[in-house]
């Protein structure tokens, strides 16, 4: 079965993780929070209870608004903010090996539409 998670706009990206975190003790917290609440939002309204014990694969678009920010940053933040999401509102059980089996990533730019679209495939054990 597929689920297609749609967070609209775009979330904060690595390095401006990494300046928070060099600002102030509790800056990156705070900023990582903000985007947590972000893609929770999204998850409530869009995957309500849904819950997958299986595991699963998945696919991350990244509809920038345009090509300013390095794909690398985009990504690798937004995953781990995605990802921890899904645990924090039980649609995942971890987001560890058994749980994740894998992920891609495809990058675009919609310039009148920034979003992420997050599929998440389960697969056989």
């Amino acid at each position: 079965m597929r689920h297609t998670l749609i967070i609209s706009g775009r979330l904060d990206n690595l390095n401006d993780y990494i300046t928070a975190c060099r600002t102030n003790q509790y800056k990156g917290a705070h900023l990582k929070r903000r985007n947590e609440d972000r893609v929770r939002q999204a998850i409530y309204e869009q995957l309500g209870r849904l819950r997958i014990n299986k595991p699963v694969q998945m696919t991350y678009r990244w509809y920038e608004r345009d090509r300013r920010r390095d794909l690398d940053n985009v990504s690798s933040f937004g995953r781990k903010v995605i990802q921890d999401s899904l645990v924090d509102t039980c649609v995942l059980k971890n987001d560890g090996w058994k749980e994740i089996r894998g992920f891609s990533d495809e990058s675009y730019v919609d310039s009148e539409n920034p979003r992420i679209e997050v599929e998440i495939e389960e697969v056989m054990r």
